[in-house]
């Protein structure tokens, strides 16, 4: 891929982590880098259901005076079509900092942590342009809030899984917090395996935290199985 003229001014992109849920939670930094500013890049499902989207126009209502560039990220596991989907990303957000203008890519908690953003953000990088990360109130940091505890203590490990990968069963029996991620449609499997453990950990969830809709599990037997993406698991030892 060309590498751009660094003679030429062009704009710099910006992954602003929007926190979990609630507008209230989002950086100082991330609402005045929304206001600065020419672009606002979110994921092609659509301004009027995209959370990162609600939940910066809950804190930023300006936003939608902005110029919106929405941009195919889909949530496949096909290695080719996940690159190509991202290569194409990445030149239209060159597009906009090839016209000079600063860019906003708007992700859920923490660009860091699981975002599809960074895959944007290392193909733009690569290719010379100027990128920041601002970095976000992760998901599992406000699920422990609302829990009304702590996720460790002392020399606990704090062990973050995606459980709906391969690998969630061995990483379950490491010691200390473990925090599942990604669950999406595996919650029913993940049930099932934390009740069959050999020793039974204290086991709590929250769906949506911090945004409508918003559910607590405190208990595993209670959790629902067809509870939605947005759902955070907490495993602790007894």
């Amino acid at each position: 891929m060309e590498q751009k003229d660094r003679n030429k001014k062009t704009g710099k992109l910006y992954g602003l982590g929007v926190g979990p849920g609630d507008p209230e939670l989002m950086t100082l930094k991330a609402v005045r880098l929304i206001r600065e500013c020419d672009v606002v890049v979110i994921p092609a499902s659509g301004k009027t259901v995209n959370v990162a989207y609600e939940i910066a126009k809950g804190a930023v209502p300006e936003i939608e005076e902005k110029e919106l560039l929405e941009i195919s990220m889909p949530m496949i596991r096909e290695e080719d079509k996940l690159a190509e989907s991202h290569d194409k990303a990445a030149d239209a957000v060159i597009t906009v900092l090839e016209a000079g203008k600063d860019a906003a890519f708007l992700t859920l908690g923490d660009p860091s942590i699981y975002s599809t953003y960074i895959y944007v953000h290392d193909r733009v990088g690569a290719r010379g342009y100027d990128t920041e990360i601002v970095p976000g109130i992760p998901s599992f940091c406000a699920v422990a809030a609302r829990l009304n505890e702590g996720l460790t203590e002392a020399s606990e490990a704090l062990h973050v899984i995606p459980a709906s990968y391969e690998g969630m069963e061995e990483a379950m029996q490491l010691s200390g917090t473990r925090v599942l991620m990604k669950s999406g449609k595996a919650i029913g499997k993940v049930k099932e395996f934390l009740s069959q453990m050999e020793r039974q950990p204290s086991v709590k969830m929250v769906e949506r935290c911090g945004m409508q809709g918003e559910r607590v599990f405190n208990r595993l037997e209670d959790i629902d199985e067809d509870a939605g993406y947005f759902s955070i698991l907490v495993v602790k030892d007894k």
